[in-house]
């Protein structure tokens, strides 16, 4: 079963913030808004572009996004 990427990203989450995609994690945890049951490329990053300030680039979701499409295979 395909999982969604929030699933995904919940899995890289980190209590020390050590790296962005950390940081991404943790704060996408605290967002109530956030599509969690998408697996939309579309979906996420229109979401993310116009509704979050805790991303300072989009190259961290492009990363992530790779390594989910990656692990869901």
């Amino acid at each position: 079963m395909k999982r969604s990427f929030y699933h995904y990203l919940m899995t890289l989450r980190g209590p020390n913030a050590a790296d962005e995609i950390q940081v991404f994690a943790n704060n996408v945890a605290k967002d109530i808004q956030f599509p969690k049951q998408s697996d939309s490329y579309e979906e996420i990053s229109d979401y993310l572009e116009m509704n979050v300030d805790y991303l300072s680039n989009m190259d961290i979701f492009d990363s992530v996004w790779q390594k989910y499409l990656e692990n869901n295979r």
